[in-house]
């Protein structure tokens, strides 16, 4: 059974069930406290601890599944994409996020994040070589300017982009890209299996970088501030991938991928609700726009006809 990419390219609608969207619920609601709990840890821990320590716990956990359930180590293929997993997910994403989130409110962040469903469409689209239509295109390019504005206008004006939007824009390319490429693993390996091979991947640089940064700036969180970096690591880096790349397993992917519109309204209610971040209108208006603009790419690669493929 050598052929899942043909799965992936032509299986028929109704093999595609609600499941796939209660799964990529279930994941995006898990990660949608990702970037209020990352705010709470910068408190008392480097960016770079967190962002690495979160991956390093992660994998111990991954390692202990694998083990336990005496998986079959990926083939020397699969090993390279899952590197770009590993790369996108486990290092890119934490480590971008956690440095953003010393010098920017979470629910900022929360709407800038609003660009990953859109971005994950274009990266599935790059992938499996589908051609969308040119309209999915322009909303897509839509939402982009309309997050950049967004982030400039909250930083003083146009022209006045901040360092922390530039490491957030870069964690949503390194999301999208992971996100794709683990989707479509998960069809040939399993959805945690994806995350756990890429979490021991990954595991000896995050190591590196945990040591290094606990050296060079020890922990001195308080016990609130580890239970936030505690959920980083269990739930973000690890369990909400179970759900999530099942979900996008399931398919199909760009379905399933318009779930996360609803990631950045949960955590910019978590940021209101547990920080007591002030949401005003500029933060509300951009958050409309790029979820608007997200959800009419998606939906216009979604409704686009599909030609028929022979095996």
């Amino acid at each position: 059974m050598k052929e899942k990419s043909s799965v992936i390219a032509h299986a028929p609608a109704p093999l595609f069930s609600r499941a796939g969207l209660w799964w990529g619920l279930l994941g995006v609601t898990a990660f949608s406290f990702t970037l209020p709990f990352t705010r709470v840890a910068v408190g008392g821990l480097s960016p770079l601890f967190i962002g690495s320590g979160r991956a390093v716990v992660a994998a111990a956990l991954a390692a202990l599944a694998l083990a336990v359930t005496r998986q079959h180590p990926p083939t020397r293929a699969q090993w390279w994409r899952l590197a770009i997993v590993a790369a996108g997910v486990v290092a890119g994403f934490p480590l971008l996020t956690s440095f953003a989130m010393t010098a920017a409110p979470a629910s900022h962040g929360a709407v800038v994040i609003g660009l990953l469903p859109a971005a994950t469409a274009v990266m599935v689209v790059l992938r499996t070589s589908e051609r969308p239509g040119r309209a999915f295109w322009w909303f897509a390019a839509l939402g982009a300017a309309a997050a950049v504005v967004f982030a400039s206008m909250q930083n003083g004006g146009l022209g006045e982009l901040h360092w922390a939007d530039l490491l957030l824009f870069g964690a949503v390319l390194a999301a999208a890209i992971g996100y794709a490429e683990g989707g479509l693993l998960a069809r040939e390996i399993g959805s945690w299996q994806t995350v756990s091979w890429a979490l021991v991947l990954a595991a000896p640089l995050m190591l590196v970088l945990t040591l290094a940064s606990a050296l060079a700036d020890p922990p001195t969180a308080s016990p609130v501030q580890w239970l936030a970096f505690a959920y980083l690591a269990v739930v973000s880096m690890f369990l909400g991938f179970f759900a999530w790349y099942r979900g996008l397993a399931i398919g199909p992917m760009a379905h399933v991928s318009q779930i996360q519109l609803v990631q950045p309204v949960m955590s910019i209610a978590w940021a209101a609700l547990l920080l007591h971040e002030q949401i005003g209108w500029p933060t509300a208006l951009g958050g409309i726009a790029v979820i608007l603009c997200a959800a009419l790419a998606v939906r216009t690669r979604l409704n686009r006809p599909r030609t028929a493929t022979t095996p």
